[in-house]
Formats: C-alpha cells, sequence, structure tokens
C-alpha cells in the first residue's frame, strides 16, 4: 500500500448512511433470509422458486402454468424453463384443457417432495417469528403484503 493509500484510508468503521431505511433493511433482511431457505432447500435438490411453485400447484390442481406466474410475479419467459425443469424431475405433470392451455398437476413423487419443501419452509418461517411477538408479527406481515400490494398495482 502506497503512503497516499494509507494516510486515506479509514481508520475505522464505515458509517452507513442508509442502515435505518426501509428498502435497505427489506433487502438486507431478505437475502439473510433466503439464503438461509436457499441452503436448507438445496439439500433436497430443490430452489426456494421451485418449492413455491410446486406448493402453489398443491393448492391449486389443474392450474394453468400463467395463472401460476402472474400470481407470484413471474414473468412467462421465467416460468417456462422453471415448469420443465420441473416435469424433468418429474415433479410436475401437464395435462391438455383445451386447444392451447394445459393444467399443471403434481405426480406423485411431487406431492412427497412438497411436502417435505413444505415442512421446511414452515420450520424456516418459525425461526423468524420467534423474533416477535404475535402482536408485531400481525402486523408486519399485514404491512408487508400492503407494500407488495402497490407493487401489483403499478404492473
Amino acid at each position: 500500500m502506497s503512503d497516499a493509500a494509507k494516510t486515506l484510508a479509514p481508520t475505522g468503521p464505515l458509517t452507513d448512511p442508509i442502515a435505518s431505511r426501509l428498502g435497505y433493511l427489506l433487502r438486507r433482511a431478505s437475502s439473510v433470509m433466503m439464503g438461509n431457505l436457499g441452503a436448507s432447500l438445496a439439500q433436497m435438490g430443490l430452489r426456494p422458486v421451485e418449492a413455491t411453485i410446486l406448493i402453489v400447484v398443491a393448492a391449486n390442481p389443474d392450474c394453468s402454468q400463467s395463472d401460476i406466474g402472474r400470481m407470484l410475479g413471474i414473468k412467462r419467459a421465467n416460468m417456462v424453463p422453471l415448469i420443465a425443469g420441473l416435469i424433468g424431475k418429474d415433479y410436475v405433470r401437464k395435462a391438455r384443457v383445451d386447444g392451447r392451455s394445459q393444467a399443471l398437476s403434481l405426480t406423485d413423487a411431487g406431492q412427497a417432495i412438497c411436502h417435505q419443501a413444505d415442512a421446511v419452509m414452515t420450520a424456516h418461517e418459525e425461526r423468524w417469528e420467534e423474533l416477535l411477538d404475535e402482536f408485531d408479527l400481525t402486523r408486519l406481515r399485514a404491512t408487508l403484503a400492503e407494500i407488495a400490494g402497490q407493487g401489483n398495482a403499478d404492473g
């Protein structure tokens, strides 16, 4: 390191001028939570988005790929390879409904892995829920839903 660089280097911790901004905190919290969930689901060979799709299909048998994409905010171009991957793993099957539409449902293997993924996701949620009392948890969910709804209204 040059003498000039040594002189300019900070001597202590940096001041974080955005540490209290809501968007910044949400992004950081989401990064930690999703990283932890991703690591847990990876042990099952799934990513969080794949597990989420399986859970949605289980709750809505014979739904369409485009309905799931709209519900989860996933573009069609991204849904196609996601569903193809789940079909390739023998977790999801398609059945033609009419000329263009295809209904999605879980295979037996898909139902089994969905059940496991749902248990992992539930345990993951419970870990973070322990940080809040019921009142704050209810308020947080309502506020986050409100924020997420604003995004849907803009789209």
